[in-house]
């Protein structure tokens, strides 16, 4: 990033100015090439904005947790009045002697090659990265092969996993956080608890947050890999030019109302922010995050980890007084609103908007490395990535926390022994403490164990590079509270869809009490009609 007058010699074009701001966001995703809108942010964590319609397979063995779609207006799925009677909180679990089993030495008497499919839902140079250590691990042994097959994305992944039979589903898959209690009930999956137990596996070295946001009714469900959260993106020439210090970066909502100011009373830049209402950014996951920052539960039942959550309760004062002070930013012309932005472009063309550029704006971690790797290849003459400042997401108590986001690895059922041993073993690989130093570096990914720091090449990088340990430090310093556990909803992909429609009208004028109200309600039903149908 540079100041806009330098970026003028550079994009004589629209499209020129599209290419470039793709790879300097560093998001892994083309969205001109992509189906289906697919966001810039899926590196880390996957639009939703259209939700799942799902499509009972002919043997009728898809998930019993899959949820149905919403639409494209402002119905949402059943007609069932939630319950709002609040049930006692219980910490009840279930025994893993009651779910599958995992045989994970079963691989040892296999006569002969096991074949393992493997769905992810990673792009472009994350795709790469995963591809590298699908084919090095192939190379590492000879007992057995995995093909890792792309399915688009997360959401596409999600659709075709649930539309699919149990038979023609793959033996490992990729998912999100946001359908963990989803995937969880659709008693599809081995928990990766069972797998844990049976193989002896240390995780003592592992971030607990990486775990724990994969675990529910007792049960760690999946196994934590790529996992991400959002960052702050700046301007550090807009910075200086500002009187701003460009290594210390806002971070509270306050500083960032600040900092917006000085960096407009400068004429540094036009507007101090690009935030936009999508899902899985400033409408959905960003929401997410700072009501966790805030120490502000977004679901009864200690976010539906002590109980199945009933109700939504992020349209209470917290939640008002939040998006009330975000809506201020736009309405006070600091803040630049650039819509749902479904492919994930508008707010990174923002700073690079050379009539009226913002110096800041939010993304995901998981696209730090192709970022840094465009910019410092040339892509640009005069730009390199000293020019790019990555802080910690502002946020209500400007104390840097995060959710985790990104995606976990889940062991599918009946698929015979020898394949789960094998899958079992693949996964081992890919949590072990070198490829998830690799993988971050790579990537911009957190490692999920502390021991990766230790090796290299994550060891010399978070070393000489500080804004690679920036989305990692803010996920270790966050303390254990179930509003820092994150929210567990079976519907949560669907209630993302509501939350960030009325953010969408919050940010274009409308009342913030009135909109938040009516999408509480809106996913309040989407809940009950979950708990109904499980």
């Amino acid at each position: 990033m540079t100041k806009p007058s330098s970026l003028r010699s550079h994009r004589r074009d629209q499209h020129r100015r599209r290419s470039i701001v793709v790879l300097l966001a560093g998001l892994s995703m083309v969205a001109a090439a992509c189906s289906g809108g697919d966001s810039l942010l899926d590196a880390g964590n996957e639009s939703a904005t259209t939700a799942t319609e799902v499509t009972e397979p002919d043997d009728s063995t898809a998930p019993e947790g899959s949820t149905p779609a919403t639409t494209g207006d402002d119905e949402t799925v059943g007609d069932t009045v939630p319950d709002t009677t609040e049930p006692p909180p219980t910490t009840t679990t279930t025994p893993l002697s009651d779910l599958p089993s995992c045989p994970v030495d079963a691989l040892e008497g296999a006569d002969a090659v096991v074949e393992v499919e493997f769905w992810h839902g990673l792009n472009n140079e994350n795709e790469v990265e995963m591809n590298r250590l699908t084919e090095a691990y192939n190379a590492s042994q000879d007992r057995v092969v995995v093909t890792a097959r792309n399915q688009g994305g997360y959401g596409a992944t999600i659709d075709k996993y649930v539309q699919s039979s149990q038979g023609s589903r793959p033996d490992l898959v990729m998912f999100p956080e946001y359908v963990v209690q989803q995937i969880a009930d659709s008693s599809t999956a081995i928990p990766a608890g069972a797998c844990l137990q049976a193989s002896g596996f240390d995780t003592s070295t592992f971030q607990p947050s990486t775990l724990s946001a994969y675990t529910t009714g007792g049960v760690q469900w999946s196994m934590p890999f790529n996992v991400s959260n959002p960052v702050l993106y700046y301007n550090r020439a807009m910075f200086r030019d500002a009187g701003l210090d460009p290594d210390a970066p806002p971070q509270s909502l306050e500083e960032l109302r600040q900092y917006s100011q000085q960096l407009i009373d400068s004429g540094a830049s036009t507007y101090g922010l690009a935030i936009d209402s999508g899902t899985d950014s400033g409408g959905g996951w960003f929401l997410e995050q700072w009501f966790a920052n805030d120490g502000e539960l977004y679901a009864n039942n200690g976010n539906g980890r002590l109980a199945p959550a009933t109700e939504v309760v992020y349209d209470g004062p917290a939640g008002v007084e939040m998006l009330t002070f975000v809506q201020a930013l736009v309405q006070d012309g600091l803040a630049a609103y650039v819509g749902d932005n479904p492919g994930g472009l508008e707010t990174f063309l923002k700073l690079a908007d050379e009539d009226q550029p913002a110096a800041m704006t939010i993304g995901t971690s998981a696209g730090l490395g192709t970022l840094f790797n465009a910019v410092d290849g040339g892509l640009v003459p005069g730009i390199t990535s000293d020019d790019v400042g990555i802080g910690p997401l502002p946020g209500p108590s400007g104390t840097p926390t995060a959710l985790v986001g990104g995606a976990s690895l889940w062991v599918v059922d009946e698929k015979g022994d020898e394949t789960t041993s094998a899958v079992w073993n693949f996964v081992e690989y890919l949590v072990s403490a070198q490829i998830q130093s690799e993988f971050a570096v790579a990537t911009g990914y957190v490692p999920v164990r502390s021991d990766a720091l230790e090796l290299e090449p994550a060891a010399t990088k978070y070393s000489d590079d500080p804004r690679f340990r920036v989305a990692y430090d803010q996920l270790i310093t966050s303390p254990d509270t179930p509003a820092l556990q994150g929210v567990i909803l079976g519907p949560q992909r669907e209630v993302r869809v509501v939350t960030a429609r009325a953010v969408a009208a919050i940010f274009g004028g409308a009342d913030v009490q009135t909109s938040l109200t009516d999408a509480a309600s809106q996913a309040d039903a989407l809940i009950a009609d979950y708990a109904a149908r499980n």
